[in-house]
Order: structure tokens, then C-alpha cells, then sequence
């Protein structure tokens, strides 16, 4: 083959090439560009749904939440409607239906509110106030006007109908405004390639809600959230100051209960200190037969009061429902609504009354199927004692036992709204035992708080271990039968057992152990004393729990309270 041939074979060659190649190119181009024009598309068309929205949007505290709704909001007559269950989402996990008097219950810090579902009022913290709408019921579903309970929620609210956004602000949170600088876009992210989801003229107005390498994320006055270069915003301020709780507790409790019966004068503790001891809480107040609340405080009482103020004590009395037949009465209560909020404001008047700091609710046997009507009733009463600046400590047994002695408590519940949960870690072996055995192991006690953490999942500082300041002597016959217990305080127990009697320690409940006959019978105890006690009381800081609570004064030993002191303040 000549030379030209060949020459003309290899530029046909490399002309096909070049066709190909040139094809692929022009493939790759107009692929890039229906990408690009997608992207330019699916903005402009994103950009035009956002102002064409068939639902109205949701902003909570410059956060879109619309997605997270239950029901689509409702606007009636100028009124802003948002479902029982999101308000229960956003707002007040505990809002409920009282059918009893055909109202809607919402509890919100220090605030109770019941709104009717019939006419336009509202109570709040015992006050009647007239509205512009009322709750309504529209296929099974309960709507909430949510203009209406600005004032429980602590909240702003703004509506924007052309762009179908409802913006909700809380008043306790900080708010910055800033004036856009020059016209912009408002996009949805930082990236290079964003969509673009408001326009804002310079000299507009806009929420600043954060301002962080180069870019600035803000809601606009049509309430949409975006970002726009740090440079297109100017002269921004703090309109509006975070408002931040005071904490009203900023040591751990040492709590001290002193019982005098229901009947008996409240003691006489003039000139007594107790080293670190900041809480005491007498036996001030019970339920009688009818479900009254009966007061025993008295000029002794108040003479009591003046005494724990001038020593620094805060004053949290018992409120009890111990007695007889009182699983019957507390149940009747709990079972009415009315009869429940009858109990709150008689508790809310003695507290006023005498200047009290807080509140220990001590109820016990009670019925299991009232469990979550007692929740009920701490739900109601803690924010109309807050309302005051007055603390709920609610007292519970351990997480296990029988119906009316441990599963009527939801201590979720409870170590979720009150101050306080009281976990009352005694009895583990208690006056209606049938075997006799230790009033308070380590080991149990260690079980139970576990469970408190874990199961029912409540935040250790709102927990206080409640120790004993006792312990029992158990009586059996030859056949192992019990024949007798009885409480021996802590500093009795010497006086009560034979002296030079060998004390056998035990190391999973942690306490000494002794054993010795009397007679035809055996004598039994497990002893509580300082050792034994350490040895619980080091739970608080192992778990860093609120604190500790005594049952009860007058069983300590001479110099207790400095020991006590001592053992919460190691690490």
C-alpha cells in the first residue's frame, strides 16, 4: 500500500475520532445543561409554591415545625385554632379533656389554666377572665385558640396571612432585630447552590437568629426562615432580653421531718440548731374523714415557723392522708375534678397564710387505678404553688411492692412536674412483713434509686433519698413465726440490745446484723447507725441527687447532724 493511501486511511481514522468525541462533549453539555436549568427551574418554582402555600406553616421560636403537626392549623372568624394534640406536642405535654365540666385543662409553669368548651372563659390560677373564643371540637379532634393563651404559655404571636405563616415567639427568649441593607435574596442554605425562599427590600426588618461565618440566618417580616450574607444586614439589637429562671434551690436539700402526730402541739425547738440542715418539715396539715383539710398549727405552730426562718430553715409541712379509711376519702378526691382544685386552694391559702416556702405531699395507700388521677393532682397543684415561688416535694415508696403501697404512684410523672420526688428508701421490711429482715439495705436502696434513673428515667438532682432514722426489733418463736416487731430509733438501739453483744456485718446491705434469745424466742435486728447510714447517704453524691431527707427529728443521735453534714459535703 502507497504512502498516500495509507495517509488517507489514518486522517479518516482521525476524523471519526474527532466526531465521536465531539458528540460526547455536546452530550455532556446538554446534560449539564437540563441540570442547570432544572436547578433554576426548581428554585423558581420553589420560590413561587412557598408564597402559594395550601397549608399554613408553623414557626415556633424561629423554628419551621409544620411538618411536626398533627392536624393543619385552623383560622376562624380571625381566630388561630391549633389541635389539643400539638398543643400537647409543643406546649403542655399534660393538657387534657375534663369531661366533668366540659372544659380543657393546661398546666404551664406557674400557670393552670381551664378553658371552656361551651362559652368564651377561661380560669386561670383561680381567676375568671372573659375571652374572644373557646375551644372547639371538630371531628373528634379539639381545637385550641391559641391568641387565648398567650398569657399561660408565656408567648408572642404573629400571623401573616398573605404568606400563610402563624410565627410563635416565646417571651422569655432573647430576640435580635437587624435592617437589610441592600435588596437580597433570602436562600435556603449557606451553599453555593440554594433555593431561593423570600425576597427582602432594603430598609426591611428582620429577626436575627443567628450570625456565624459570613452569614446570617433570619425570618422575615413574612416569617420565613433563611440565610443572607452577614454583610446585607446591619445596626442589629436586642430587642427583647432572655429572661432566665432563678434556681431556687443552689445547694442540695437536707430535710429533716418532724412528726407530732395529727393531733399533737407542733415541739418546742428554741434555742435547737441543726447543723446543715436547710428544710424542716412538721406535720402541719391532714386529711380528716370528709376529705377536709385539716390544719394543726396553732400559736405553737407559728411560734415553730419563726423558730426554722430565724435559723435559716425553709418550712415545707406535711400534708398527710394518713388514717382511717382514708384509701376511700383520697380516692374520692382524686376521682373529682372539683374536689381536687377544692384541695389546691385550701393547700395554696395555709401556704399563703403562713408564709410557708414549699410543700411535702405525703400520701399513702392508695389505689392503684387512681395512679394517674394522683398525677393528675401534682400536675394541678404544682404550678399554682409556683405561682407564689413556693416548692412541691411529693413523697413515694420504692418502685416495686403492692397496689395501694407502690404501684399507685407514676413517678415519672411526678419526678417530671414537682420539685422534688421524695424517694422514702425504708420499710423494706416494714410493720406488716411477714418475715423479718433489714428496714433499709444498701444494696436495696441502691436497686430501687437505680430504677428511678433508669426505668423511670427522672433527673437525679430532682431526687431526694429519704434514710431512716430507726430500725426495728423482731421478735420469732421456735418455729421462725414472727411474734412482735417494734421501731427503735438510732439512738436507742444501745439501750435496747444486750451490751458486749457480738455484731456480725453484713457487706450487701452493708449494715450490722444481731441475733440473740430471749426467752423461748429469738431476737433479731439489723442496725442502722452511722456506718450504715454513710454508706446510703454516699448515694446522694455517687448519683448527684437533690438530696436527703430524715425520718424522723428527735430519733438522731447527740451529735447526727454535723455527721450528716459532713458525709453529703465529701466527694
Amino acid at each position: 500500500m502507497d504512502r498516500e493511501k495509507q495517509k488517507r486511511i489514518r486522517r479518516s481514522k482521525e476524523k471519526k475520532e474527532g466526531n465521536k468525541k465531539n458528540k460526547k462533549i455536546k452530550a455532556i453539555m446538554v446534560i449539564m445543561a437540563v441540570i442547570v436549568m432544572g436547578i433554576i427551574g426548581y428554585i423558581a418554582n420553589d420560590y413561587i409554591i412557598l408564597d402559594k402555600n395550601k397549608n399554613i406553616n408553623l414557626v415556633i421560636n424561629n423554628r419551621n415545625v409544620t411538618l411536626n403537626l398533627k392536624k393543619p392549623i385552623m383560622i376562624e372568624k380571625e381566630e388561630i385554632y391549633i389541635s389539643k394534640q400539638d398543643i400537647g406536642n409543643f406546649f403542655d405535654k399534660y393538657i387534657y379533656e375534663e369531661k366533668q365540666n366540659n372544659q380543657i385543662v393546661t398546666t404551664y409553669d406557674s400557670k393552670i389554666a381551664e378553658l371552656s368548651l361551651e362559652n368564651n372563659k377561661i380560669r386561670i390560677n383561680g381567676t375568671n377572665k372573659d375571652t374572644y373564643a373557646h375551644a372547639i371540637k371538630r371531628e373528634d379532634t379539639i381545637y385550641i385558640p391559641i391568641q387565648e393563651m398567650q398569657e399561660i404559655y408565656g408567648i408572642e404571636i404573629e400571623y401573616k396571612a398573605e404568606a400563610k405563616v402563624v410565627a410563635i415567639d416565646s417571651i422569655a427568649r432573647e430576640q435580635k432585630k437587624a435592617i437589610i441593607a441592600k435588596d437580597v435574596a433570602v436562600k435556603s442554605s449557606t451553599r453555593i447552590i440554594a433555593k431561593t425562599i423570600d425576597r427582602v427590600k432594603k430598609g426591611s426588618y428582620v429577626i436575627v437568629i443567628s450570625d456565624e461565618n459570613g452569614y446570617a440566618k433570619i425570618r422575615t417580616e413574612s416569617g420565613k426562615i433563611g440565610y443572607v450574607k452577614s454583610n446585607k444586614i446591619a445596626n442589629t439589637v436586642v430587642v427583647r432580653e432572655s429572661i432566665e429562671k432563678e434556681e431556687q434551690n443552689k445547694e442540695k436539700i437536707n430535710l429533716v421531718w418532724d412528726y407530732f402526730s395529727t393531733y399533737a402541739k407542733a415541739p418546742n425547738r428554741t434555742g435547737e440548731k441543726m447543723e446543715g440542715v436547710n428544710v424542716v418539715s412538721p406535720a402541719f396539715f391532714h386529711l380528716d374523714s370528709n376529705g377536709e383539710l385539716q390544719e394543726n398549727v396553732g400559736d405553737k405552730g407559728q411560734a415553730y415557723i419563726e423558730w426554722a426562718h430565724s435559723n435559716g430553715y425553709k418550712v415545707w409541712p406535711m400534708v398527710q392522708n394518713a388514717g382511717e379509711g382514708m384509701l376511700t376519702v383520697t380516692s374520692e378526691i382524686m376521682n373529682d375534678y372539683n374536689k381536687r382544685q377544692k384541695l389546691i386552694e385550701e393547700i395554696f391559702a395555709v401556704c399563703v397564710k403562713y408564709k410557708l416556702d414549699g410543700i411535702n405531699i405525703d400520701f399513702e395507700n392508695m389505689k392503684q387505678e387512681d395512679k394517674n388521677l394522683f398525677s393528675r393532682f401534682i400536675i394541678e397543684l404544682t404550678p399554682r404553688l409556683k405561682s407564689i415561688g413556693l416548692n412541691v416535694s411529693v413523697d413515694v415508696t420504692a418502685p416495686d411492692g403492692s397496689e395501694t403501697w407502690s404501684l399507685c404512684f407514676d413517678r415519672h410523672v411526678i419526678g417530671d412536674v414537682a420539685d422534688y420526688i421524695v424517694f422514702m428508701a425504708y420499710d423494706q421490711y416494714g410493720a406488716s412483713s411477714n418475715k423479718s429482715g433489714t428496714t433499709a439495705g444498701y444494696d436495696w436502696v441502691k436497686v430501687s434509686l437505680k430504677k428511678f434513673l433508669d426505668t423511670e428515667e427522672i433527673k437525679s438532682e430532682k431526687i431526694i433519698l429519704a434514710i431512716p432514722l430507726y430500725t426495728r426489733l423482731w421478735t420469732e418463736n421456735i418455729n421462725g413465726e414472727i411474734v412482735k416487731q417494734s421501731p427503735v430509733s438510732i439512738k436507742s438501739i444501745e439501750k435496747v440490745i444486750p451490751k458486749d453483744l457480738g455484731k456480725k456485718w453484713d457487706d450487701n446491705l452493708r449494715q450490722y446484723y444481731v441475733e440473740y434469745t430471749e426467752g423461748s424466742n429469738i431476737k433479731k435486728m439489723w442496725i442502722e447507725d452511722e456506718k450504715s447510714l454513710k454508706e446510703k447517704i454516699s448515694l446522694v453524691t455517687e448519683y448527684n441527687l437533690g438530696g436527703v431527707a430524715s425520718w424522723a427529728k428527735d430519733m438522731e443521735t447527740e451529735n447526727f447532724w454535723s455527721f450528716l453534714q459532713k458525709c453529703l459535703t465529701l466527694k
